[in-house]
């Protein structure tokens, strides 16, 4: 049984800025997450990928972001149930919250926040016959680490941006690739269409369209991809990896039989301090909305300050909290 102030519910960027939150008014914090490490989508996704839009940072790495967070949690010890998905909630008599995991971990806070991100979520896979005979033997959904290519060839399927911006990442450190998409068309940036036109025109990568990845091939692992044009046919290719970027399938989960209010599958909030419609409960990050909703990571950190504020209040109802700024108390964390 593992009791905290605090149950965060997804270990991402929120998630992890929570626990410094907390840790400046005293509270202690805990976190849940199905996936195996810190860090939520910049981990599992795009770890090398570099962000432009946190505060003081021109430019960061997605995973050294999550770095950087995990060093500034850690003079507050957080607590962590990872590789587990968070299943059922019951209310407790003393009005705290007993949370159960898929392996039966158990979890009682007074406060939890939500902040799964896009909750579960699963790549969108091309209709091919047997390609789950290839995952994880040549065929990725999701490119971690770029040097994992290095020297090989690999075939990207996709039209939108992760598909143009992993192609044009990876033309310098591949041996081959090539963009296979079944439209002429891009749903991308501007600006990264018009860099994959210049490569493929340079004949630095290989540039297909109007077609589709139809098949796969190869004895234990992925040897060959076959590729069906709209005007030549199928052609065989052979490659080291196949990528089919064609996005993520998002889930709220077990999360949506919770009695919290749904808006198409995000979780309503109210803007004071980020509640649901259940007191205790708060849902912070790209999981809840409100009216004028941005799924940035900053707009996240905001919402996980604000409800700090209301939680710290919630259980300390005879106090009051005087805001005091880190420049002038320092951070001062929890001792072992």
């Amino acid at each position: 049984m593992i009791e905290t102030d605090i149950l965060i519910i997804g270990a991402g960027p929120c998630g992890l800025f929570t626990v410094f939150e907390a840790g400046l008014v005293q509270l202690r914090c805990h976190l849940i997450d199905t996936l195996p490490q810190p860090g939520g989508q910049l981990t599992e996704i795009y770890p090398k990928k570099p962000i432009y839009d946190i505060p003081g940072l021109p430019d960061i790495l997605a995973g050294d972001l999550v770095k950087n967070l995990l060093e500034q949690a850690a003079p507050f010890k957080p607590g962590f149930t990872l590789g587990e998905r968070t299943e059922t909630i019951e209310k407790l008599e003393d009005g705290r919250f007993k949370v159960t995991t898929n392996l039966g971990t158990e979890h009682i806070a007074p406060v939890i926040a939500i902040a799964g991100g896009l909750g579960c979520f699963e790549p969108r896979k091309p209709p091919i016959v047997n390609i789950a005979d290839f995952e994880r033997k040549g065929v990725e959904y999701i490119i971690k680490d770029p040097e994992f290519y290095r020297d090989k060839k690999v075939v990207i399927a996709g039209g939108g941006d992760s598909a143009l911006d992993w192609t044009i990442f990876l033309e310098e450190i591949a041996e081959e690739v090539m963009l296979v998409h079944r439209r002429k068309q891009f749903r991308g940036a501007p600006d990264s269409v018009e860099k994959v036109m210049q490569l493929a025109e340079a004949k630095k990568i290989t540039l297909i369209t109007e077609a589709q990845v139809v098949g796969l091939g190869g004895n234990g692992k992925l040897e060959n991809v076959v590729i069906k044009t709209k005007t030549e046919g199928e052609k065989t290719q052979k490659t080291d990896h196949f990528v089919p970027l064609f996005g993520l399938s998002p889930k709220l989960g077990p999360i949506a039989e919770w009695g919290l209010n749904i808006d198409k599958n995000a979780i309503e909030v109210d803007t004071f301090d980020y509640r649901t419609n259940i007191p205790g409960i708060f849902a912070i990050g790209d999981i809840n909305t409100y009216p004028g909703k941005l799924k940035l990571i900053l707009c996240g950190f905001h919402e996980a300050t604000l409800m700090v504020q209301s939680a710290w209040k919630q259980l300390n109802p005879d106090k009051k909290l005087t805001l005091k700024y880190t420049t002038v108390q320092g951070v001062t964390g929890f001792e072992s």
